[in-house]
């Protein structure tokens, strides 16, 4: 997979060989990206990666501008991969990498307010609808700020109950759900 846009354009990124992660497609990613081109300005922006798994969410935000994305992902050798593409695309500077599992971090007391916070749990992993809650419950989010979650359409009903609103959009079997702080 690549850096679809900005100055890591068409640099790599390494996934790891691990069934724990389902990297978000190249479809979806650049579907995704093209929306929110239209709807937030990247440049200067904070940002999260939850379930960041190799970190290609964030790395792209970096690109296009974002002063620091903070990456959370909890499995250790899917850690060590995202921190081996940081040094690779050699953007420490912009990040801090957090080992930790998404819901014990959202129930952190003290934590930055984010412009974007972009979630790709494991498509049948239940706990997004605890995090989200948190996130909302916790003041996570910044003036106008926004929570994109990428999730299956085998979990649309439930998604939508817990999430209190419908998907914007359906990329083949994702479906992608904007929580806003306006």
């Amino acid at each position: 997979m690549r850096i679809i846009s900005g100055f890591l354009k068409g640099r790599k990124v390494k996934f790891p060989q691990s069934k724990l992660v389902r990297p978000t497609t190249d479809r979806v990613k650049e579907t995704l990206f093209n929306i929110l081109n239209n709807q937030i300005d990247f440049e200067g922006i904070t940002a999260c990666d939850l379930y960041a798994g190799s970190g290609s969410l964030g790395l792209e935000m970096i690109s296009r501008g974002a002063d620091e994305v903070h990456f959370v992902e909890k499995n250790f050798q899917v850690y060590k991969v995202l921190q081996q593409n940081i040094a690779d695309l050699e953007v420490e500077d912009y990040c801090k990498v957090l080992k930790i599992d998404a819901v014990k971090f959202t129930t952190i007391s003290s934590h930055t307010k984010y412009n974007l916070i972009l979630a790709d749990p494991p498509f049948f992993k239940d706990d997004i609808h605890l995090v989200v809650d948190n996130l909302l419950k916790k003041d996570y989010l910044s003036e106008n700020g926004m929570i994109i979650i990428e999730r299956s359409i085998q979990t649309k009903e439930k998604d939508e109950e817990a999430f209190k609103i419908e998907a914007f959009k359906r990329i083949g079997d994702s479906l992608l759900y904007r929580i806003t702080n306006a």
